[in-house]
């Protein structure tokens, strides 16, 4: 993710001077370069005192750090590596390698607005160049040619010269053309596309501000300490309140930059897109119109802040977007949506219960209410206010809590999955619903004295079975309440391995701007830290993540992961003795249920693409390839139908058509879109794709209702577990 940020420096006239950048392009006004102000050396003064004051890690800041910060820098700002010249890097390493850090004390910026300032005039060239020859450019290309395009150059050399850029660019403009030729579009048409792309990206290059460079270098500065280490420029304070309020219109959808495209990151529970259910988690938005009629507007190459403004609206109006699915096989594939915006409503993101039904291997009813927590939320106004109706996790948990087992609920499933955390006094209160009393999680400050969190006084507690699910996104909060569950063999932890976030953060004002920094760090009861590992379920589903790409541990400069002595706790049931009979019931079970195979299927074809490194840039290869993807989708599909005793589709085409005639009129609440905040993660939720099935809980949450009935024998007095 490029780190949005800024920076301050007092550059002297002659380096400016030095680095003026002088071009106009038909349309655009000139380039010049950009500078720091007075507020960005004021913000870097009191960025520099407060991460070595009260960061939990203690970096010295000196020419190790400088050479690391330079070098994260560039990688921000040319991650692909394809604009910035081998002759660049050595110039800014010869430069800045062990100097960076004595301008950091100084407030001395200079060099992060030199090193952005070449960047930006290299992009800049290379976008009026391709933008005044693309038509010449596409009709020359040999789409019959066997060559590849290295898709993620990370990891390989700096172009060595001019001609090297220039090869790398071509390939990637060939690649670009080739996805709209084979969606049926003809050279002048992409030519017509591309060239309206390459303007908005270029326009985006020239209004660029000063504040915008700060933000940049203040994060992969604020990165070096730990991921969730962020400098907030005053605008994108007013986006993470935002976020946090939920409070604006809009169909409610995070986003976030991903090379020329907005990226949805994750929906808001309960929101407009969501309630809607054809946005997801992934897919990149390439357009967007007005009503429902409106003219569609090409998005790709646009700041993501003025895309964010197009999709945000007022209540009852329509956006639509056009989007390239999170899973379609190549850029080519396009889906309009139609969304309702409308205003966020917090109670809709409160938790939620539900009494679900299912039939046991004897052929019995059984009920389970399942209980959906989508955040760790707390009306702290209220509360300090005196309400004594104030809204809160806990409080609701328990009254949705007594109204399921009122209706006959004979066991509880705590649905965490997707739940990014949140209040951490509601975490320890909703462990309180589960135990009689005890501590719920440690917290290590920075001067390693470690405090206990958790349930201080005996009071009545849910004793029955219970059943907590979690997935790769459930993280902070999530991860104290499911390892606290675990560690006391209170309940079964179900789903697969949790994101992994086990630290802690505040925002602190600045005199310009905030730092959010991280203060201190989770430990479970146990003594493990949640921080890289998670927390590790008892019994795993399918992962529909990869955890080699989402998860703590993927973060550059993430925290590890380590213990410290347990705190004493009760154990409150034997779960493990039953654990081996669970695992073979619930594996008997997935090897026959339709949609877990349908699942297995698709992650393992998924599997075999995830290594790709490189793609065919020719135009048969590529439609070849496509056509293969699409026949192995409708053969895994219709398998799943088969089994389902439902009727085979003659193409994916026919699926299509099916979906858009599905009535999507339901998406009225809550909503607001957003530029990605630090902590933001993209998530995705597997659930039932046929209409006939609306009201059925989706495999996995069906699946885990079966493993806690075959669990309930293990939650009896006498199966207790031995006292520490």
């Amino acid at each position: 993710m490029t780190r949005l940020g800024r920076a301050v420096t007092s550059s002297s006239a002659v380096l400016l001077t030095m680095l003026t950048l002088s071009w106009s392009v038909a349309g655009f006004a000139a380039i010049t370069p950009l500078a720091p102000d007075g507020h960005h050396q004021t913000a870097i003064k009191d960025m520099v005192r407060q991460l070595e004051a009260r960061h939990y890690v203690k970096l010295d800041i000196d020419d190790k750090l400088s050479k690391r910060l330079l070098d994260a820098y560039l990688l921000d700002l040319d991650p692909n590596k394809q604009l910035l010249l081998q002759s660049d890097i050595d110039e800014f390493h010869r430069l800045y390698d062990d100097t960076l850090d004595d301008q950091l004390k100084k407030a001395r910026l200079e060099a992060g607005y030199r090193i952005f300032n070449r960047y930006r005039e290299r992009l800049a060239k290379r976008l009026e160049t391709t933008i005044e020859k693309l038509p010449t450019l596409i009709e020359e290309m040999d789409f019959t040619k066997d060559e590849e395009i290295v898709l993620d150059r990370r990891e390989l050399p700096w172009p060595q010269n001019q001609q090297e850029a220039d090869e790398i660019w071509r390939k990637q403009l060939k690649n670009r053309v080739l996805s709209l030729k084979l969606t049926g579009k003809e050279n002048a048409d992409i030519a017509e596309l591309l060239q309206k792309r390459y303007s908005n990206q270029l326009r985006r290059i020239e209004q660029l501000e000063d504040e915008d460079v700060f933000q940049i270098y203040a994060n992969a500065f604020a990165s070096l300490y730990d991921p969730h280490t962020d400098y907030f420029s005053p605008r994108t304070s007013e986006n993470f309140q935002i976020n946090m309020s939920l409070k604006l219109e809009g169909i409610g959808a995070v986003l976030q930059m991903e090379d020329d495209y907005t990226k949805v990151v994750r929906l808001v529970p309960a929101g407009p897109a969501d309630k809607q259910g054809q946005l997801q988690p992934a897919d990149r938005i390439v357009g967007v119109a007005q009503g429902e009629s409106g003219e569609m507007t090409d998005v790709i190459g646009l700041r993501l802040d003025d895309v964010v403004d197009m999709i945000r609206g007022p209540a009852g109006s329509i956006v639509r977007l056009e989007v390239i699915p999170a899973v379609a096989h190549s850029d080519e594939e396009r889906q309009e949506i139609v969304i309702e915006r409308n205003e966020v409503k917090l109670e809709e993101q409160s938790a939620q219960g539900e009494l679900i039904e299912i039939t046991d291997a004897q052929g019995a009813t059984r009920k389970i209410g399942v209980i959906d927590i989508p955040t760790f939320y707390m009306d702290f106004e209220a509360f300090r206010a005196g309400d004594a109706n104030y809204r809160s996790t806990t409080r609701d948990v328990h009254r949705i809590l007594g109204e399921l087992l009122s209706e006959g609920a004979e066991g509880i499933v705590i649905d965490l999955r997707d739940n990014g955390g949140g209040s951490l006094v509601e975490a320890n209160g909703l462990v309180g619903l589960f135990i009689k009393s005890g501590p719920t999680v440690q917290i290590r400050q920075a001067n390693s004295r470690v405090g206990l969190e958790g349930k201080r006084r005996s009071s009545p507690y849910y004793t029955g079975p219970l059943a907590v699910m979690i997935n790769r996104m459930s993280a902070s909060a999530s991860e104290i309440f499911a390892g606290a569950i675990q560690d006391y063999q209170r309940g079964l932890v179900l789903g697969t391995q949790s994101f992994g976030k086990g630290t802690v953060q505040s925002v602190n004002p600045l005199r310009y701007g905030q730092l959010k920094l991280t203060e201190s760090k989770f430990y479970r009861v146990s003594g493990d830290s949640t921080q890289n590992r998670g927390v590790i379920p008892d019994i795993e589903f399918p992962p529909i993540y990869d955890k080699d790409e989402i998860g703590e541990g993927v973060l550059d400069n993430a925290m590890s992961w380590d213990r410290i002595p347990q705190a004493p706790h009760s154990y409150y049931y034997d779960l493990d003795d039953g654990m081996a009979h669970l695992r073979k019931r619930h594996d008997q079970r997935i090897a026959e249920d339709p949609d877990f195979r349908f699942l297995e299927e698709q992650l393992a074809a998924i599997e075999k693409l995830r290594d790709r490194r490189t793609l065919s840039l020719n135009l048969e290869m590529r439609r070849k390839e496509r056509e293969e993807q699409k026949a192995l989708q409708l053969a895994m599909e219709n398998r799943r139908r088969v089994a389902k005793g439902e009727e085979p589709l003659a193409s994916l085409d026919e699926d299509d058509k099916a979906e858009a005639k599905k009535d999507s009129s339901d998406s009225t609440d809550v909503a607001d879109e957003l530029p990605l905040t630090p902590d933001s993660v993209a998530d995705t939720v597997p659930g039932e794709t046929d209409e006939d099935d609306e009201d059925q809980p989706d495999p996995m949450l069906k699946e885990a209702a079966h493993i806690l009935v075959d669990a309930i024998p293990f939650f009896q007095s006498e199966r207790l577990a031995a006292q520490p």
